[in-house]
Formats: C-alpha cells, structure tokens, sequence
C-alpha cells in the first residue's frame, strides 16, 4: 500500500494567532491579518526583529528575521504587536487535539507544524461545530480561504475523493473551530508533503505524488529544496546547478566532490523525492528544561536588583513547575544572557542534591546570574565592560526521576547540610557583590567631588 502523509503547517502562525486572540478579546477589532502589521521586537521601543508578517507587510518588502527599525521605515503605518507564547502554545495545543482526531499516527516537529500518517486514517470525520463564530464571506459554502480551487490546479489530477476530502475536513475543521487557516502538503513521503504544503498560501491543499515530480518540483530554484541551504544552494549555482531539476540529473559524484559524501548524497536524493515515508508519534523524554525572554529595557549595572532579579524569579518558578509536572528532578542548574551585541554567557552549577524546588533553583539561578554579571573576587562580570543584558534565561538539566533521592533521616539531614552550604556560598557572594557596590558608589562619590557631578555621565540605553 503505497503511504499516504500529510504535512500540515499554520499560515503565518504568531501572526494568525494573535490576530485571532485579538478578535477573540475585542470582536470589534481589526483583522491583523487584513493590514500591514507584524509581531516582534519590544512594540514600545520599536527594537528587535519581526518574527512574523502578515501578506499585506509582505507587499512592502517585509521580511521574516529583519530589523523592526528597517521594518518601520519600509512600512510606516506597520503594526506591531508583541509576542505571547502562552497563547500560542494554548492554540498549537488545540490544533494537535483535532490532528489526532484524524489520524492515529501525528508527529508534531514544531509548534505550528506536523506530519500525519493516514495511510490507514479513521473514517471521515464530521466537520465540529464553529466555536468562536468564525465564519467566512462564503458561509453557505462553509468553506475557507483557497477552497474555490478545490478541483483546480493545486490538486492533483486523481479524481478519488480520498485523501482530499480528508485533508479538506482538517483544514476547514481548524479555521472553523479556531479561526485561523492552514495548509496542507499531500504526497507519500515526509519531504514531498512538506514541500506541498509550501506551495502557494494561505489556506490550500497541495499535492506532490512522485509522478508529478518533473511539473512541481524540478523547475524550482534549487535554494527552495528542503534541507538545503544557502551556502550549499550558492556552491552549486557556481557549478551551474540552478535548478532542483538540474540537481536531480547530475551525476552524485560530481554533487559529493560539492557538497562533500553526505550533503551530495543527501540533495541527489531530495531532488529526485527519495526520502522517508516514517511518522512517528513516539516522544523523547525531555533531556533539559528552559525559560528565556527578551527584557522589555536594557539591564545594566544600576538596575540589576530592580529589573533582573524578578525576572530571574519568574522564570526559575517557571522551570520548577514544568519540572514538577513531569515527575522529575535536576541536577545542573544554569544561567544564560545574552548582551546588546548579540553575544550569548553562560554559567552552570552541579547541586549536590537534583531538585524541582522553586526556591533552590532560583537562589542558584540568582547566584550564577551575580558571578556572570557583577563579577567574584578578582574576575570581573560583564557590566564591566560596558555591555547590557537584553535577555535572561534559567536552565535545568542532569534530570532524573527521584530514584537517587536519600528518603531517609540520615539523607535528610545531609541534604539540610548541603542546602545550608549552598546558602551560605549564596551569602557569601552577595556579601561580596554588596561590597564591590559599595566600593564602586564610594569611587564615583569621589570622583563627583573632585572633579565635578558632570565629570562621569551614564551612557546611552
């Protein structure tokens, strides 16, 4: 039996899903989705990078990873608005729950996208009823976004209603229950389906069956394979490789004296299709744990204590829950920035017990974040040399599930010794990072009398 995959892929997903919980608020509001508008970046500042863009900023040149700044003067009546990963994980979550309603075999890759095997699917399902009232211009059709084109040339030939109709249910299942559209790639392998279902959006049902190869996939640029990048794309255009067709044709020795044995063997193969038809709803234990975000103002050394801490707090409670939640226990504990300049520090500490506690974790985090930062002894910390922190993240990892816990009165009492050691280190260093304030206050203090209050200014943030 040959397979049968679908690759399923949210249209603009940050974008379509705040637009969506924006209308879900304020049903009155405008459609993000219909104006230029992006989501990105700190809205209040205008800085940072668009991470999504709806298909009215595309018409201005906007583009995915750039520069708000740039953004803005591309687009001056943009419109910007921040991201909320607790709504999008809320929505990716209930877009999994209908994919398994229609398929016993769903592999979810990312939070907006998943592979499924319907191959031997359930019977059709009836479509549920609209939730939140999202009907389209074309109600008495109860169709969404692309569907005109049902029986056009995005389809294959095939006049079988299976598997279209499926893939058909599933698409107008999501825009009608949760208001916002998908497409969906149709083919008998993973790379052919995902390929589909980059064709053209939004909202549309693509196929890509080995026996359309030559039409749909050959004459694309060869920079559009999946799994081949831009350096790679730009070393074959120098051997005159310009096409996936052209790729597909020519002979792998000269593709692996390219790209190397694996990358040559690797675009040979995607370029004729050959790739695996495996999809696995098997999930892999969380080897770590991890909560970052982007601070909304720059945190330097005056406002550590008021801008920093809390936000390492929020986040080691964060960690501490997901950690309690599955059962299990960490070892290692790390703190992670990253500067103005777009570097990223890190620093890491092995407890000598693995905890899920809230408080230990976030007593450690804060530690490790005054050695980066503020510096110990006679190694200086970052606020040192002049750089500003724009993002905090808080770790865990070395995990277990508990079994090398000490349950008893002797464990217990040697796990109270080794947490009040901790504490202790923790005072220590904030002792010491409290002195070196206070040395530094005193420095500045002098300098203003002897040489004037202008004579030091702060820079700009």
């Amino acid at each position: 039996m040959t397979p049968v995959i679908f690759h399923v892929d949210v249209n603009s997903a940050f974008l379509s899903w705040s637009a969506v919980h924006r209308l879900q608020s304020d049903p009155r509001a405008t459609d993000l989705r219909d104006i230029p508008s992006a989501v990105g970046g700190d809205v209040k500042t205008r800085h940072g990078i668009i991470t999504a863009k709806s298909i009215p900023a595309k018409k201005y040149g906007i583009r995915t990873a750039e520069p708000v700044v740039k953004a803005l003067e591309q687009c001056p009546e943009l419109v910007l608005v921040p991201s909320d990963f607790t709504v999008y994980r809320q929505f990716s979550h209930a877009l999994m729950d209908i994919l398994r309603r229609h398929s016993n075999t769903v592999e979810q890759v990312s939070i907006d996208e998943a592979y499924l095997d319907v191959t031997k699917s359930v019977p059709p399902l009836i479509i549920h009823s609209p939730k939140g009232g999202f009907l389209m211009p074309e109600e008495a059709t109860s169709h969404v976004p692309g569907s005109f084109d049902l029986r056009g040339s995005f389809l294959s030939g095939k006049q079988q209603a299976y598997p279209y109709d499926l893939a058909n249910q599933i698409r107008e299942e999501v825009y009608h229950t949760l208001g916002f559209t998908v497409n969906v790639g149709i083919s008998s392998n993973r790379l052919l389906a995902k390929t589909a279902s980059d064709f053209v959006k939004p909202g549309r049902i693509h196929t890509l069956w080995p026996e359309e190869i030559p039409d749909k996939l050959w004459p694309m640029p060869i920079g559009d394979l999946h799994g081949c990048g831009g350096k790679s794309a730009s070393r074959l255009n120098d051997f005159g490789i310009r096409t996936i067709g052209e790729a597909a044709h020519a002979d792998l020795s000269l593709l692996q004296s390219i790209l190397g044995d694996k990358g040559g063997l690797y675009i040979h193969n995607s370029a004729n299709g050959i790739a695996s038809s495996t999809v696995s709803d098997v999930r892999d234990d969380a080897k770590s744990y991890s909560n970052e975000t982007t601070v909304s103002n720059d945190i330097f050394y005056e406002n550590f204590d008021t801008d920093a801490v809390p936000v390492i707090h929020e986040l080691s409670e964060s960690v501490a829950r997901r950690l309690k939640r599955d059962g299990v226990y960490a070892g290692t504990i790390d703190l992670s920035v990253k500067t103005d300049d777009f570097r990223r520090f890190s620093r890491q500490t092995q407890l000598p017990e693995s905890t899920n506690d809230a408080v230990l974790i976030e007593r450690t985090a804060q530690a490790l974040a005054r050695r980066l930062l503020l510096g110990t002894g006679s190694r200086e910390g970052l606020f040192a040399s002049g750089r500003k922190i724009r993002l905090i993240g808080v770790g865990a990892s070395s995990l277990d599930h508990g079994e090398f816990r000490q349950l008893d009165l002797f464990g217990f009492m040697e796990e109270k010794k080794r947490e009040d050691a901790v504490r202790q280190e923790q005072a220590e260093q904030q002792k010491e990072a409290d002195d070196k304030k206070r040395r530094l206050t005193r420095m500045m203090d002098e300098i203003h009398r002897k040489f004037g209050e202008d004579s030091l200014t702060k820079g700009e943030r």
